[in-house]
């Protein structure tokens, strides 16, 4: 791996806008050059015009372009189809190359996530690589028994006969990933890809730039470069690899690009995975264990990356009388978990980038709901942290109840009866998850039956996604498809339907010329009368 050193280009300058300069140098040239040339770039301190000219004719000469996106699938497509990704043994080396990285590689996973989003420690190693790390020991364990064929039965028009389903890799797949859990959203996918035996290109998300980089040089070191390959970059090298045919798309993020996404693929018949977000609401009833209610929800918004989480508890729906009550507990609690100075704990991610942090105070700013704050609203923008904030009955046109916030900012909305929350969810777009708090066991059947939403979780947030055996995925604009365990061996691989004849009989009877007699037969045979079956084969029977 070679190294290209820019002595100075990190430091705040006067001359360079600072952090919107570093900002800008990270997603616009250190990824277009950083790993189609198994380059990376170290970055120092103050300021060189000389070198960072340099630098720019580097970036043009290796830019990643169309043509070379059409090369590299060429590439991977020649090497899926000389058949090693098929084999158990291919699948499995490259799974027990991941679990070997994530154990040797731990402390650079969580420096870069650190790095990226001031992500806590301990926070990082549960939510990316044990995350990733169970995803693999559930494949190594379980692959020999999804790749065996499953049997069906034939019915007795294709007597003698016998049937199964094949499970076959699709062929050379992208997986386009997001910036708020870099490492996990990155890798849960291409297990899931290689489990199911597919070439893959991985396109990390560049708003997430020391993770990006660090999956880049991982992959290469530890996986089968013919097989399996990971393009940097932002816009540019995402559209080049969109206008490339691929057998499957997964893309995690925006239901904007979610959009654009769908429309690339659908140019060239392309099935997608879409993993989008939206507005996933918590309804908490009155009848509830009120210090576990506070942490659960504290612990699927504020702990769990400052709620920069597609699945994080969006908004809250409680009733007039006890939405104080739950202010109060909320306070508490947040007070134990993060200190009295909720801003300066070290125990929540920072906001990812400027953009964000100016979208995030936008919301706060906003007439309608400045003054509905009833803790929190403290930020810092050099830091780009924003502390835990609650706001109580803010408008349902205000921008905070109209967009998905992903950030450490919670509205609750008040209703006068429990069952009003559901008219309110129901108006909106189905959500990734809808979380519900409460003892009323109807309530709770209600909730499961009349609420659409991609998950669901009763009297807890975010960890039904870390449970083996469900599927994780939207529906309607939360997004469509699934993945996690067998849901992404099945999601990336092509289910073929295969039947077996032999040459022991052959019967006339489905063959021309069709008689009175034939037909009595058929009819019989279709109706499933065994009598019926009898008198026609005796030429008893007449229609």
């Amino acid at each position: 791996m070679k190294t290209l050193c820019l002595p100075p280009l990190l430091a705040p300058s006067a001359l360079v806008g600072g952090r919107d300069f570093a900002n800008n140098l990270t997603t616009k040239c250190f990824p277009k050059q950083l790993h189609f040339n198994s380059r990376s770039v170290v970055f120092a301190s103050h300021l060189c015009y000389a070198t960072l000219s340099v630098e720019s004719e580097a970036e043009k000469k290796q830019v990643f372009d169309g043509e070379k996106a059409y090369l590299l699938v060429r590439e991977l497509r020649k090497n899926f189809d000389t058949g090693k990704t098929k084999s158990y043994e291919w699948r499995i080396s490259q799974l027990e190359a991941i679990v070997k990285m994530l154990e040797e590689k731990e402390k650079e996973i969580i420096d870069a996530l650190h790095t990226d989003l001031s992500k806590p420690r301990l926070e990082a190693y549960i939510t990316e690589i044990v995350q990733a790390k169970s995803s693999c020991d559930e494949a190594l364990q379980e692959l020999k028994h999804w790749m065996k064929p499953e049997k069906v039965s034939t019915s007795i028009t294709a007597f003698p006969s016998s049937a199964e389903i094949v499970s076959e890799p699709l062929g050379v797949v992208l997986i386009i990933s997001t910036w708020n859990f870099p490492m996990l959203l990155s890798l849960d996918p291409v297990i899931g890809a290689i489990s199911a035996g597919n070439a893959v290109v991985l396109k990390p998300s560049e708003v997430s730039p020391a993770t990006s980089s660090l999956l880049a040089n991982l992959l290469e070191s530890y996986l089968d470069n013919s097989a399996v390959r990971v393009v940097e970059g932002a816009v540019p090298e995402t559209t080049a690899l969109l206008d490339q045919k691929w057998d499957k798309i997964l893309y995690t993020g925006s239901a904007r690009v979610g959009r654009i996404v769908m429309a690339a693929a659908a140019k060239h018949l392309t099935p997608v995975i879409l993993e989008l977000g939206g507005k996933c609401p918590a309804v908490v009833d009155s009848n509830v264990n009120l210090q576990f209610t506070a942490r659960r929800i504290i612990a699927g918004k504020w702990a769990c990356n400052s709620g920069q989480t597609c699945i994080s508890v969006d908004y809250i729906i409680t009733t007039k009388d006890f939405a104080p009550t739950l202010v109060d507990a909320l306070k508490e609690e947040l007070e134990q978990f993060f200190g009295k100075d909720l801003i300066e704990s070290k125990d929540m991610s920072r906001i990812v980038s400027p953009t964000q942090y100016a979208r995030l105070v936008k919301l706060l700013d906003e007439d309608k709901v400045s003054d509905k704050i009833v803790l929190g609203g403290q930020r810092d923008e050099k830091k780009l942290k924003i502390a835990p904030t609650i706001l109580l009955d803010v408008p349902q046109e205000a921008m905070v109840m109209q967009e998905e916030i992903f950030g450490p900012i919670l509205p609750i909305i008040t209703v006068d009866s429990i069952e009003d929350s559901f008219s309110i969810i129901q108006s909106r777009p189905k959500p990734l998850a809808a979380y519900l708090f409460t003892n009323n066991e109807q309530l709770k059947k209600d909730y499961v039956d009349k609420i659409s939403s991609g998950g669901m979780l009763i009297n807890d947030a975010v960890i039904h996604v870390a449970t083996r055996g469900l599927p994780f995925g939207g529906v309607g604009e939360s997004g469509m498809g699934c993945y996690h365990g067998k849901f992404s061996f099945d999601s990336f691989s092509h289910k073929k339907s295969v039947l077996y004849k032999t040459f022991d009989s052959d019967p006339s009877i489905r063959y021309p010329p069709y008689t009175p007699e034939k037909e009595n037969i058929l009819r019989a045979i279709f109706g499933g009368n065994i009598f019926q079956i009898i008198l026609a084969l005796l030429g008893w029977s007449k229609r």
